[in-house]
């Protein structure tokens, strides 16, 4: 098994420890916040693979992919066409930036707001 290298609650970077037990998580309360969020899948009946994600937070990642892939399609014409690689480079950066924004970190507790599951399904 190969070691992570990014936090699995997080996504962030994780450091490279050279003994023990490879880390799964940069932060301790990460690992506190993935147990929370085990449990509450438990109780909430929830495939182990599923997730609680703000229903907002989904809508602005697609959003933001949408976005993004519009800009690669806009870029493959306009390269075709002729267009510069510096103008390309700066409409995708353009397209990525609010990508960039949104953190997709799961519930560790159940809220009152509406929330979606990875695979789509909603609950309140």
């Amino acid at each position: 098994m190969t070691n992570p290298t990014s936090c699995d609650w997080c996504g962030d970077p994780l450091a490279a420890s050279s003994s023990g037990r490879p880390r799964r998580y940069c932060r301790r309360s990460h690992r506190q916040r993935a147990y929370e969020a085990r449990l509450l899948a438990e109780r909430m009946d929830l495939d182990p693979g599923d997730a609680l994600i703000p229903v907002d937070l989904v809508r602005r990642a697609r959003e933001g992919i949408r976005a993004l892939s519009g800009a690669v399609r806009d870029v493959e014409r306009g390269l075709r066409a002729g267009d510069d690689y510096e103008t390309s480079f700066r409409h995708l950066y353009a397209a990525a930036l609010g990508l960039g924004e949104v953190r997709l970190e799961p519930r560790a507790a159940h809220e009152p707001e509406r929330v979606s599951t990875l695979r789509g399904r909603h609950t309140s």
